[in-house]
């Protein structure tokens, strides 16, 4: 199993990797399909089922969809241009993608809502169609966002295609334990297996520069948040706390006043800076998911910044860490909200920080597998229960507390040998049991929890 760094950390947009980012890949392989097709299209249209339809507005899945289907991609995402086409397929109720004549959308009538027939497949469900000039369906596909970005068609969830389908790796490992015998038997760190695995599907030159973006986009929302003050859109009236913070605590600095714990306050504005500019649309890395997105950078800029003898160069050994615990994490169960809570995101989240901070602190490979264990461990249960279907309350805050469990994690399990009760393969599994167990009101519909307790939400 093999899944690649870039795979793990995308760049993309606000403010969800399934309900946003998903649905617009998932249309950008429609018009591929579309454009392949013998069939001429007149019109096209869209069903979103499951969460997708439940919290689909507040996640603005609907304007996903539509810039999609206009030809829109999330990694090259122009919000100027996306708002100008919007405004003009409300006028004109016509879409002229790259490559296909122009077609008949209307947003009101040809994107629906479905809140009463959830998908089989997964709960984040969506089905394109297209119709030739009658009005019959030339072309119908129907495609499941699984979390953090990832698309699958029905065909491919139903084999279980796997999402590489490259050469071999030389490294091969499905589980915490087969990753940890590989690095006994070589001498190699999990980042030396996981950099030997991407190094065997691109060069040295490609990885680095790839990673260096990686951290630059993770790094320019960070600052971007921390300078950034107003209400963040969706009805809430969040407003954006992370500029207030960080100018308070830089005030602080060096006065001799403030208390130890006010470490975790740093930790938290970092993240809380990503998730703010996440929930405003901004441009975030999915890490693993946009909801979760701004644990792993918030651990890295508090490893970069408070941490003596802390060194950018080593930056790559932490992501090519996260990454490896996250594709476990995913292979084993699961990093989508709708399918197992916020413990696959928010749990997925501290579990990759801890086991890069563990790394680049100095851990050894069972050091890091504990990291992973204690920080995934303790979000087992945590629902998915965004107010009003945004992800602000209590998405932009909890990224704080992950983080800080994820400082915490690495460093309890740097005062070990590595040796633990609890596998990190064991948590991933129980982990995918409770998401199996869990109510759906709990699992990113805004039906259950917060969502549903906060008055006027």
């Amino acid at each position: 199993m093999f899944l690649s760094v870039f795979e793990m950390f995308k760049v993309g947009i606000g403010p969800s990797s399934s309900h946003t980012m998903g649905p617009m890949v998932a249309a950008a392989r429609f018009l591929e399909t579309l454009r392949a097709s013998p069939f001429t299209a007149h019109r096209l249209g869209a069903r979103l089922h499951g969460s997708l339809a439940f919290t689909g507005v507040g996640h603005a899945t609907d304007r996903a969809v539509i810039l999609g289907l206009a030809g829109f991609e999330p990694e090259h995402y122009d919000a100027r241009a996306a708002e100008a086409v919007l405004a003009a397929i409300s006028q004109s109720r016509r879409l002229g993608p790259r490559g296909l004549p122009e077609m008949a959308f209307d947003p009101k009538a040809d994107l629906v809502f479905d809140y009463d027939a959830p998908l089989p497949g997964h709960a984040n469900g969506m089905v394109l169609l297209a119709r030739d000039a009658q009005g019959d369906v030339i072309l119908q596909e129907t495609y499941y966002s699984v979390g953090g970005g990832f698309v699958m068609t029905a065909d491919e969830l139903a084999r279980g295609a796997d999402t590489d389908d490259g050469p071999p790796v030389p490294h091969p490992f499905k589980s915490a334990a087969e990753m940890l015998e590989m690095c006994a038997a070589t001498g190699k760190s999990i980042a030396g297996l996981k950099r030997a695995n991407e190094l065997s599907r691109l060069s040295e030159t490609a990885l680095q520069q790839g990673v260096e973006r990686l951290w630059q986009v993770m790094a320019a929302c960070i600052e971007r948040g921390l300078t950034t003050d107003g209400t963040l859109p969706g009805g809430l009236n969040v407003k954006r706390r992370a500029h207030g913070i960080h100018q308070a605590l830089l005030a602080e600095r060096g006065r001799n006043l403030t208390a130890p714990h006010t470490i975790n306050d740093w930790i938290s504005v970092y993240a809380m800076a990503v998730n703010e500019e996440n929930a405003a649309g901004g441009q975030v890395v999915t890490a693993p998911t946009n909801g979760a997105a701004g644990v792993v950078p918030a651990t890295i800029r508090y490893w970069l910044d408070h941490v003596p003898d802390a060194s950018p160069a080593r930056i790559d050994e932490f992501l090519l860490t996260a990454a490896a615990i996250g594709g476990l994490v995913k292979h084993n169960a699961s990093i989508s909200g709708a399918e197992c809570g916020c413990q696959a995101e928010v749990g997925s989240a501290s579990a990759m920080a801890a086991a890069g901070l563990c790394a680049v602190l100095g851990g050894t490979p069972e050091q890091v597998e504990n990291a992973a264990e204690i920080a995934l461990e303790h979000h087992l249960g945590m629902t998915c229960d965004p107010a009003k279907g945004l992800v602000q309350v209590p998405c932009i805050e909890r990224n704080g507390l992950g983080a800080i469990k994820a400082v915490s994690a690495a460093s309890l399990s740097l005062r070990g040998d590595g040796t633990h009760l609890v596998p990190l393969d064991a948590c991933i599994e129980t982990m995918r049991q409770t998401g199996e167990d869990m109510s759906h009101k709990y699992k990113e519909t805004s039906l259950g929890g917060l969502a549903v307790n906060i008055p006027n939400c």
